[in-house]
């Protein structure tokens, strides 16, 4: 895990330098296990960011917005309760352990002053936010309740005691001596990266691995002059906050990781790095299992279409091939005298080849001569009626695959709420039914949320990212001569620059946020149409966000996440 103890000790020092003696003004909990603190200090608010949710447990100061449910949860209730106008005293973390406490001086239910701890534990699915009273060392409440069938070593319940988690007894790295480190250490037993993360409290395997890499030549000379290259820096509170791009992969760690192969970029502070490195993962994880059944039910109508496309072509190949029944049916009756009932078959002179070449001509022996011919003129009419039939049937099937696959693309760029909306949307059209236990339908007049984005030269973007935002956007929103841009036939998004007549260098910000949320996300020289609105229309009976549009001007752009952060409006 990426969020060790080192990673702890340096996000806490900036959270005591930021946040320490600080007021908390407000809280809300926007998710199931995601807090916002909202905390007066050093003459502004700032935002602190706790979450114990099981993939992307952490804590730091943030400048993300997050909505505030119309019904906060118990815990939040309690927190509020017990929290909100209180003081933060200190901030502390327990030893290199991924635990921090918060000290808040508040007031009890008499008015007495009494110390509230706030204690974070950052342990992967295991992680937890409980609120304990340091008199009592009694549990208030937390974020997630834990059994004794669950877990023998503590119970995390309201009432119970707090027992921190049991101690891994290792060895604290800031204070080890060379001596004691090669102590800890079985050169002969190898995989000393493994031995250091089990020997020394607060490192992980990414640690020791630059460990490793950094020594070369692994042994008793090498290992203890690399490792303290790296500790020397932490204890100096020298920190290099970094994201690392190796491949597919993102890394952050707050020194240099040469092991990992890839590009780094820098940040200010460690808070910057985790607020910038965690951005949308967390909302993607939500949203991949809120979204879980529906995507299925995407993909299954998608793959059911393109089984039923290739029945449709494989029809429209038999139909094309109506002329020959036609032929037969000719043949048999020019050769009718030498046909008789019973006969499989028979064999006849095709008179419209030049050559003189005969065809067989396969019959039914219940039939006469007449019969077989009247059957294979029927078949002729038949498959010929169905050609026009069939083609119709391929347009609509091929508007249906296009369809499902732009669900699939938005649900790769949506948050939870644009998920809900694409719920609806199928709904509405006939795919799902809605709903029981639904909430109340939206009002009428409820417009869909849309993303918004400030170009470099002051520009209003605007970003539909479900059909429902698309058509909002596009068809009521806009103004006749705004600009209009999407990918060039890739699924994507509908992105409206609000100016008539923008800059060159908004036109190419714009079309790299069209090609940012498209299909075409990790491509590089995606092509994006753009045109006025005039020229955007919705043609009838259409499916919902499906559009039209002329007078059209191609850009080549490269999507670029970091420009997209840098434009979006907080």
């Amino acid at each position: 895990m990426t969020f060790d103890g080192i990673v702890t000790k340096a996000i806490t020092e900036e959270l005591k330098d930021a946040l320490e003696h600080g007021r908390i003004s407000r809280i809300y909990q926007p998710y199931k296990y995601d807090l916002i603190f909202t905390i007066r200090a050093n003459g502004k608010n700032q935002q602190l960011l706790i979450s114990a949710n099981p993939s992307y447990a952490r804590l730091h100061i943030t400048k993300e917005t997050y909505d505030n449910p119309k019904e906060p949860p118990m815990f939040c209730m309690l927190l509020r309760k017990h929290l909100e106008g209180s003081f933060i005293e200190k901030i502390e973390q327990d030893g290199l352990e991924r635990i921090i406490k918060f000290y808040v001086r508040t007031k009890n239910e008499i008015g007495d002053e009494s110390i509230k701890i706030l204690i974070v534990e950052v342990m992967g699915r295991h992680s937890n936010i409980l609120l304990v009273d340091q008199e009592k060392n009694i549990i208030m409440d937390s974020i997630k309740h834990v059994s004794p069938a669950v877990n023998r070593h503590r119970t995390v319940l309201p009432g119970h005691e707090y027992i921190a988690p049991p101690e891994q007894n290792k060895v604290d790295p800031l204070t080890i001596h060379e001596e004691t480190l090669l102590k800890k250490l079985d050169f002969n037993q190898g995989k000393i990266g493994n031995q250091l993360v089990e020997q020394l409290s607060g490192i992980s395997p990414l640690f020791a691995n630059e460990v490793i890499q950094r020594a070369g030549l692994v042994n008793r000379s090498t290992i203890p002059q690399a490792f303290f290259s790296m500790i020397d820096p932490i204890k100096n509170k020298s920190y290099q906050p970094q994201m690392i791009y190796a491949g597919n992969k993102e890394y952050f760690y707050i020194c240099d990781l040469t092991h990992l192969k890839g590009e780094a970029k820098y940040f200010e502070t460690v808070n910057e790095l985790l607020d910038r490195y965690y951005f949308g993962k967390a909302e993607r994880d939500r949203v991949k299992q809120q979204a879980n059944d529906l995507d299925r039910f995407i993909k299954n109508e998608l793959n059911k279409n393109k089984k039923k496309i290739k029945k449709l072509e494989q029809s429209l190949s038999d139909a094309e091939k109506a002329d020959r029944y036609q032929l037969y049916g000719e043949l048999l009756t020019a050769n009718m005298y030498a046909a008789k009932k019973g006969m499989k078959e028979i064999e006849v002179v095709n008179y419209y080849d030049e050559n003189g070449s005969t065809v067989t001509i396969q019959l039914d022996p219940l039939k006469t001569p007449s019969e077989n011919a009247q059957s294979l003129f029927l078949k002729y009419q038949k498959l010929k009626n169905s050609v026009d039939v069939v083609k119709e049937q391929i347009n609509l099937t091929i508007i249906e695959i296009e369809y499902f696959e732009a669900l699939l693309q938005q649900i790769e760029s949506a948050s939870p709420k644009d998920i809900e909306e694409m719920r609806e949307e199928l709904a509405e059209e006939g795919y799902l039914k809605a709903r029981k236990n639904a909430k109340k339908a939206k009002s009428k007049n409820q417009k869909p949320t849309l993303d918004y984005y400030t170009s470099s030269d002051g520009d209003e973007i605007i970003v539909g990212k479900n059909n429902k935002q698309n058509e909002y956007l596009t068809n009521k929103l806009a103004r006749r001569d705004d600009i209009w841009l999407h990918t060039k036939d890739i699924p994507g998004s509908h992105v409206v620059i609000r100016n008539e007549d923008p800059s060159e260098q908004t036109l190419q910000e714009a079309a790299s946020i069209a090609a940012f949320f498209s299909k075409a996300k990790n491509s590089s020289s995606v092509p994006v149409d753009y045109t006025k609105i005039r020229h955007v229309k919705k043609p009838n009976g259409s499916k919902p966000g499906f559009v039209i549009y002329e007078n059209q001007t191609t850009l080549y752009v490269t999507p670029d996440e970091e420009l997209i952060l840098k434009l979006r409006k907080k």
